[in-house]
């Protein structure tokens, strides 16, 4: 495959979903994965209201994500060995039982001990279906020219960046008329039929399972020698979108407008969601590893920017813009990953771009606090979109191996 756009009319979004089998699968796993963004929220207002301590439901969230985030690898590498039926359905299973024994624990206030939640929750957790690095495995197969996948993977991004936004908003219709345990029983819903029309689609059962030849090196080896770049420019995003969520907040607060951190971050999300869509619109010359490193410099630049803002208005502009480099930038990393995976390890490749994408948010979140804690606002963002510059001098450093190995890669 090439990284370069295949020669004739540029492809679009349309044609995506006109490719056979395409949109069954894609909205079957979309329907899964708005899972995602139910059980989070409704877990932890669930296990609020049934312990009645933020404590605990903190403690229980960390472990849910963490175990969830981690082991996504772990997951991945069963599904490239045996086939997304073969492993999916028993994850899927798994995963939904447990969140159903959760709502049935969560039900009555005080009837179950803080531990047991975190055992039963850390064990659903684990067992979390990678439905999305799955889908864009997929996407490789039902969409092979690069110009075609590009748009593919950009259409995926941008639609997974609304769920996660439509996602809390379910849960907040839920919980107006009933308890938040039915919310997490809606997430196990969700992902038990998006998950069986997942796997039942043609163009998951057309999967094989993965196969390793003898002159061939051990899969894990070259999944993670050509993952280097993508996956630092994906930590490096979600660090610096971990911090920019708290200090939205923070900054608001310091200007007495509480309420505009949510239209600062509703700006961010539309950005990305802009991006994602002209990212995916444009013929670019330029191979993906060339553009990876200038799309970080990108949003480390308007970071920088974002430092200078006076008001909620003009940091919601300023985040917006900033926005506009995110979707594109995790579109450009799983590209990468996928050209540099073996076909039998696509799934674990996407996998660990999207765990740095997590565990940088996860970590960025946690730094926050502390720059909050020293700095103001302003020269706290202009530290991230340091940081971010950083991270694109490193992912620029790695280009030059990687131009020699997209040559090597058979056109097709």
């Amino acid at each position: 495959m090439s990284t370069h756009p295949s020669p004739g009319p540029r492809p679009s979004y349309a044609a995506v979903l006109r490719v056979p089998h395409a949109r069954r699968t894609f909205a079957a796993a979309l329907l899964g994965r708005l899972s995602y963004g139910v059980v989070p929220l409704a877990l932890m207002l669930a296990v609020t209201r049934a312990c009645g301590s933020y404590a605990v439901a903190g403690t229980v969230i960390a472990l849910f994500s963490a175990t969830s985030v981690f082991l996504s690898p772990a997951r991945a590498a069963l599904i490239d060995r045996y086939g997304p039926r073969r492993a999916l359905v028993p994850m899927a299973a798994a995963h939904t039982a447990l969140l159903v024994l959760l709502a049935v624990l969560l039900w009555r206030p005080g009837a179950v001990p803080p531990l047991v939640l975190g055992a039963v929750t850390a064990a659903a957790g684990t067992c979390t279906p990678p439905l999305g690095p799955t889908m864009r495995a997929v996407w490789g197969r039902l969409a092979p020219d690069r110009a075609l996948l590009q748009r593919a993977y950009s259409l995926d991004g941008v639609a997974e960046e609304l769920l996660f936004v439509s996602g809390p908003l379910l849960v907040g219709g839920v919980v107006g008329f009933a308890p938040p345990a039915v919310g997490v029983l809606a997430g196990a819903g969700l992902m038990a039929v998006g998950t069986a029309g997942f796997v039942s689609s043609p163009a998951v059962r057309a999967v094989p399972a993965g196969e390793r030849t003898p002159d061939r090196p051990p899969v894990g080896r070259r999944v993670l020698r050509g993952l280097g770049r993508p996956v630092a420019a994906a930590a490096g995003a979600g660090l610096a979108l971990g911090v920019v969520e708290l200090l939205v907040v923070a900054f608001a607060q310091a200007h007495g407008r509480d309420g505009g951190a949510a239209w600062v971050l509703a700006a961010l999300s539309a950005g990305s969601a802009v991006g994602g869509l002209l990212n995916g619109a444009v013929a670019w010359r330029a191979a993906a590893g060339t553009r990876l490193p200038l799309q970080a410099a990108g949003l480390g630049l308007v970071l920088c920017a974002a430092g200078l803002a006076t008001g909620v208005g003009t940091l919601a502009l300023a985040v917006a813009a900033g926005g506009l480099f995110v979707s594109p930038l995790l579109t450009t990393a799983y590209l990468i990953a996928d050209e540099a995976a073996a076909p039998e390890a696509r799934v674990r490749a996407g996998a660990w771009v999207n765990t740095a994408v997590n565990a940088g948010g996860t970590a960025g979140a946690a730094v926050a606090g502390v720059l909050v804690g020293w700095l103001p606002p302003g020269p706290c963002f202009a530290v991230t979109g340091g940081v971010m510059l950083l991270t694109a001098l490193a992912v620029a450093r790695g280009t030059g191996g990687a131009r020699g190995a997209e040559r090597a890669v058979p056109q097709e």
